[in-house]
Formats: C-alpha cells, structure tokens, sequence
C-alpha cells in the first residue's frame, strides 16, 4: 500500500498563516474599511483553492473571484456564500450555469449584457452583474472613451432581475509604473460620473495587489474604492520593488533519489550541456519539468540541500534534476531539497525562480503540476 505521507516524493507545502498574515498586510495597505476579493483563480493560483478558502473565510472576504464559471462553481460546492465575482468574459454558453450558481457575472460588452439577461428570462432568476470599464489594458471591458453609447443601455438593465452592483477596472502597470494608477483610475471616475448608475450597494474597486500596496485608497469626488482584488501577494509574490516583501507562502520540495561521485569531464542531462570540472559530487532530485519545476533554470537556478545553495547542472529532465553539491556532507538518499521556499536560514523565493527563469510568480505557481501534492501547514506548524 502506498505510504499515507504524500512527502514521499516531490510536492508543494503551503503555510496557511503566512497566507492570512499576507492577506492581512494588504488590508492595512489598503485601509481599513476597505473591502478584501481575493483572487483565487487557477485553483487558489496553483496552491489548492479548498484550503485557501477555508484558511481565509475567518477573514471575512468581502468576496471572492475567480476567471471562470466553473471556478465559481466549485466555490459554491465547497459551501462559499459570499458573493463571486467572475472577473474575465464569459464564452456564450456559460451564462445559464453563472446564474444558476448566483454568480456574479461580470460584463464586458453588450452582447454578455443581452446573454445574461435571455439566461434570466430563461431560468426565471434574479442575477447581478458588474461592469468592467477598460481604462487601457485592452484585453476587456467596456471602452472608457465610449461609455455615453453603452452606459445608458446598461443602466436600462438594472432591474429586480438583473441588478448591477458594482463597476471595476484593471490596473496594467501598478507593479511597474505607478503613475498609470491615478490615470486609470481619472478614466474610470469620469465615465461613472457621465453615466447613470446605482448610488447604494454599489462597489467601485480597481486595485490589485501592487495598486493596493502603493495607492492605498483611491478617491475622487463623490468616488472612492470600495474594495481591492489581491492576488500574487496573499500567494507570497513580489507585488513591485520596494514595496516590502511578502512571507513565504510555498515551498517546492523534493527528495534525494541517487548520489554519485563525477569524475572529471562526466557530462550530465540531455545535451550533455554541463561537464565535471573535477571530480564533484551529484544529487539527483525527483523532480523536474513534468512537475512545474522550470526547464529554463538548468544551469542556471540553485536547491537548498545539506545546509546550504547548490547548483543545478545540466538541463532539468521531465522526472528529474541534478544539482551539484561538492563540499556538502551528510548528504543522504531522501533528504530533502528546496526548489522554492525556505530552509533553514536559507530562502529561495519564487521571484527569484521567475526571474531566474525569464518568466513571472504567477506563471511559476500556476504552473505546479498536479502529481505534486499540495501540503498544506496551519498556523506555521511542521
């Protein structure tokens, strides 16, 4: 029978508190009396979204989003109440199933407008929606610069059966540019004062993580943000240089499966891309390319093993990786390595991973592969 210790192999730990304390940091940031959506798409952004709910639900979350209907929909069958935001378009046929679940469906265009209200008329429910504006990321919403053609047909809408209940956009460059912030957010404040919209329940939000943790509370006029969307930060993701580093979050961890003494000029990995510049010691780890870990970080990314940063040499296989680690004793067969995470006084964060590997966190977390079990720790406990 199978050991009932998923750490047996390769697999992902998660630190529940260091979630809630991240989570907490960016409800300072943001004020207060600021409303909390998190974003737990693309399950919980690769870490598990079961646990995430349950480890951040004692928070009171104002809501909750997610990319996709199904996404909602499993937050209902984990018994979530709260409201849910899907916050990206719909594809035509989910419509009936976001309002069956009492998803808030999020619209983009007129034709999602006309879609969810046939959806209500065809299920005989009530449903909310809100309104993204695109305020210049360009990839959805509704155009700032044409709201006095689609505002008013919106407004229209707002029935019992169909109630609007907020309005949003999405910062392109809070982490890189924080200027963009009060451009962005300028645009959105005149197309809400250029259109008819609801004055009570009504939710304004526009920041992410990086615009919550620079911008703080927005306001203009009669204006202000009701409510922020963190994401990579709560995840323990950079959210732009020097606005204060997140906790550790996950760790990527993997077992020693085989030692070996190299002699001089031993090549390993595919292409035989690294050679022994004398006689070295090698630990292969069980864990490679087909588990998330990045193949863009052979030769060039680092383990934390035997106390201390060793190198990966050659490239990273699908199953496995080899890291060199001359000099370190008491290296032994199922020992532990850290991919991402901590050890010890040593910490390798997944920013340093994404840069590392050309690409960003968000694609370095979301990119752990399922056969990696997601261990999940309370309170910081072991």
């Amino acid at each position: 029978m199978p050991s009932s210790d998923r750490r047996t192999r390769a697999w992902v730990e998660v630190r529940a508190e260091a979630l809630r304390r991240n989570y907490r940091s960016v409800r300072v940031a943001a004020g207060g009396d600021v409303g909390m959506i998190p974003m737990v798409k693309a399950d919980a952004y690769g870490l598990g979204v079961d646990r995430m709910v349950t480890t951040l639900e004692p928070e009171s979350p104002l809501a909750w989003g997610v990319a996709t209907v199904q996404e909602g929909c499993r937050l209902r069958e984990l018994g979530v109440e709260r409201p849910i935001l899907v916050v990206t378009p719909l594809p035509p046929g989910s419509y009936p199933d976001a309002v069956a679940a009492d998803l808030t469906v999020c619209l983009s265009s007129l034709d999602g407008l006309r879609l969810l209200g046939e959806a209500v008329a065809r299920l005989a429910r009530a449903a909310t929606f809100q309104v993204e504006v695109d305020t210049g990321m360009g990839r959805s919403g509704f155009d700032w610069r044409q709201a006095a053609q689609w505002g008013p047909v919106v407004a229209d809408r707002h029935r019992s059966a169909m109630r609007w209940t907020g309005c949003f956009t999405h910062l392109h460059s809070a982490d890189e540019d924080p200027k963009t912030v009060p451009v962005q957010w300028q645009r959105l404040v005149d197309v809400l004062s250029s259109i008819p919209h609801p004055k009570e329940d009504f939710l304004i939000h526009a920041q992410n993580s990086a615009g919550a943790l620079r911008a703080g509370r927005l306001s203009s006029g009669d204006y202000r943000v009701d409510a922020v969307r963190p994401g990579i930060f709560l995840y323990g993701g950079a959210a732009g240089a020097g606005w204060g580093e997140p906790e550790c979050v996950a760790s990527l961890r993997a077992r020693v499966v085989q030692l070996r003494d190299a002699p001089p000029g031993s090549t390993v990995g595919y292409g035989a891309t690294y050679a022994a510049h004398g006689w070295e010691r090698w630990a292969t780890l069980a864990i490679g390319y087909g588990d998330g870990l990045p193949r863009a970080l052979g030769n060039s990314g680092q383990a934390l093993l035997g106390g201390r940063r060793v190198p990966i040499v050659g490239r990273i296989s699908m199953d496995l990786t080899v890291v060199n680690i001359s000099g370190s004793d008491g290296v032994e067969p199922g020992d532990v390595a850290t991919l991402i995470g901590e050890s010890g006084a040593e910490r390798i964060t997944v920013d340093e991973v994404a840069r590392l590997a050309g690409t960003i966190s968000y694609e370095v977390l979301t990119g752990l592969a399922p056969r990696l079990p997601r261990v999940w720790l309370d309170d910081g406990g072991s």
